[in-house]
């Protein structure tokens, strides 16, 4: 695919900041840098901390959406579940307002300076309060092998779908599987930063670490990419999306929609997190469901959410950094 200039990029680029509902990784918040291309809108907004290296396959993926378009999507909607933050059990029912009706929840566990105690209570909320969904929790690898599997003993009971990285290391999330099935705990075990923070994507699948596998468009460079390391892991996947405006979010239905089985329920409705968007049109769940569709974004609204000078500047050179590693 042919690669659009530093000058391009910078032409069409404007930078926003978003204010979080509910704090989310320790953010209040979202900023990201939005492009205009001949095929449409991209994203670029890999987390400040992240490094131009990794920030590139980022900026891959924006130059994707909006320079070369998605692939031809093989569904017209995708079902997207809730997220529920490291919030106590008290605020557990006003997040998931928030999102209406749906069929599935993940909720974070394994926050820094809380305990197994805190999440336990908050997924015995989440089942008091949708006692027919299915729940999925997301540790993003804060717990140590040990502490991983004396927490699914402790939130089994409360029917899980799957549990998201509960250990960083590939090997931890193999070991953390093997007990898991040696034990009998029912309960199955993805892999989400194994895959999209790693050099080698697909260890995981050759090494039998996980079930199932989370894929992020961003993280993996496009929708495209995304596609082949799926089709190459052989593993079902999961959609989810790394807290995205609705730009990002419809690279992510693109995804969803192009791969040949969706038997999961997509993290895609992250945007009901954050009060603001840069469409008139957000993408919004609706009954559990996000439709398949093209994306409008208004001067006006970036306008409402144009970040401060300083932190527009900072993304600006950032973003002619990382685009000498295309």
């Amino acid at each position: 695919m042919k690669q659009p200039t530093v000058e391009e990029l910078l032409a069409s680029a404007c930078v926003v900041s978003v204010p979080m509902r509910v704090r989310f990784r320790g953010l209040t918040h979202r900023e990201a840098l939005i492009l205009q291309g001949p095929a449409g809108w991209g994203e670029f907004s890999p987390f400040p901390e992240y490094d131009d290296d990794e920030s590139a396959t980022w900026l891959r993926a924006a130059v994707e959406a909006a320079w070369h378009g998605f692939p031809t999507p093989v569904r017209s909607r995708v079902p997207v579940n809730a997220t529920v933050p490291a919030v106590q059990a008290s605020g557990v029912e006003p997040v998931l307002a928030r999102f209406g009706a749906v069929s599935a929840v993940k909720i974070k566990v394994a926050e820094r300076g809380q305990s197994l105690s805190d999440d336990v209570a908050r997924v015995e909320e989440v089942r008091r309060l949708l006692p027919e969904a299915n729940l999925r929790i997301d540790a993003n690898g804060g717990w140590s092998t040990a502490e991983a599997l004396t927490a699914l003993e402790a939130l089994v009971p409360y029917s899980l779908e799957y549990a998201e990285q509960p250990v960083m290391d590939t090997a931890d999330l193999r070991a953390v599987r093997l007990e898991v099935q040696r034990r009998g705990l029912p309960v199955l075990i993805a892999a989400d930063e194994s895959v999209r923070k790693a050099e080698d994507p697909l260890r995981v699948a050759r090494e039998d670490a996980a079930d199932l596998i989370v894929v992020k468009v961003a993280p993996l460079g496009g929708v495209r990419r995304a596609l082949d390391i799926v089709a190459q892991a052989g593993l079902p996947a999961v959609v989810s999306s790394a807290l995205d405006t609705s730009v990002g979010i419809r690279a992510g239905v693109a995804l969803a929609a192009s791969l040949p089985q969706l038997p999961y329920a997509c993290g895609l409705a992250t945007l009901s997190l954050m009060d603001g968007d840069v469409s008139p049109e957000p993408l919004l769940p609706d009954g559990g469901w996000l439709p398949v569709r093209p994306l409008t974004v208004t001067e006006e609204l970036l306008d409402r959410h144009e970040a401060p000078r300083d932190r527009a500047n900072w993304w600006l050179e950032r973003l002619k950094r990382v685009s000498g590693k295309l």
